[in-house]
């Protein structure tokens, strides 16, 4: 019994001290500018807050809609230098099956030798590998995408499910990669740091009954420069065409308003709406 006891009291420790799985965002403020997270107004009922974790460090934030296994949102710090995108295995995260596994995202082969759980278990928590073989007109979008950044460490991170939503595979190879890569680049030559949210509305179907097809994908960006912000931007497509609007900040808000029908602010208000 007093075995036992230690074990809890162990596992609350490691939970506590080592979390990945969050209630709030503060261990990884440093992908929001000022450490200012969206309001509530994008919060699922049944959310979870990641701090992404990979090569034993925090490499961006995800806000996850557990019930509809999408993320709502993913935060990061824009750093494109050139390179090729990694060969890598799909990974998941392990504490959003229990918060006492490693806060290290690991692939769906290594987390069911390593904790004797079926996939099936790990499939009521999170969208799998398997949800996104042989879609028909979809594909696996990245909401933070690995050529945003620098590093390899950085880019492997970013091939996760938890960052992943099925998007209209024309408008992910098509015009939104257009965005991510030609758009981003222009805008961000005079920033020091550009703080980007790129997120998904959900949609009112599903593949294979199980992860949500939003509506719309849309990015926000607010470049900084020595010490204050130099300019905004937001980017929205519909997700069943290959077509994307690059709309001032305040302008993306005020959509995303009528879309959640709720007020919706994604950045410090430093960041300006004009």
């Amino acid at each position: 019994m007093l075995g036992l006891l230690l074990l809890q009291v162990l596992a609350s420790c490691l939970y506590l001290g080592h979390s990945e799985v969050v209630n709030s965002f503060d261990v990884c403020r440093q992908f929001f500018y000022k450490g200012t997270t969206p309001n509530e107004a994008l919060d699922p009922w049944k959310l979870e807050r990641i701090c992404q974790v990979y090569s034993n460090s925090y490499q961006f934030a995800t806000l996850y809609d557990r019930a509809r296994k999408i993320p709502v949102y993913s935060a990061y710090i824009y750093d494109y230098k050139s390179g090729e995108r990694p060969e890598t295995p799909w990974f998941l995260e392990p504490q959003l099956i229990n918060k006492v596994y490693t806060k290290e995202m690991s692939t769906e082969d290594a987390i069911k030798k390593r904790y004797w759980i079926t996939q099936k278990k790990i499939a009521n928590t999170q969208a799998i590998d398997q949800d996104y073989i042989n879609l028909q007109h979809l594909s696996r979008g990245h909401l933070n995408p690995s050529g945003h950044h620098g590093d390899d460490t950085q880019r492997i991170a970013t091939f996760t499910l938890t960052n992943i939503v099925p998007q209209n595979t024309e408008l992910n190879q098509g015009a939104w990669k257009d965005y991510e890569s030609v758009t981003m680049d222009e805008k961000t030559k005079d920033c020091k740091t550009t703080y980007v949210i790129t997120g998904a509305v959900p949609g009112n179907n599903y593949i294979k009954n199980r992860v949500n097809i939003p509506s719309y994908i849309w990015s926000a960006a607010c470049c900084v420069g020595d010490t204050e912000p130099l300019s905004a931007w937001g980017a929205i497509a519909e997700n069943d065409k290959n077509q994307v609007d690059v709309v001032s900040l305040g302008q993306l808000e005020d959509r995303l308003t009528m879309l959640y029908r709720r007020t919706v602010i994604l950045f410090n208000n430093a960041c300006p709406r004009d």
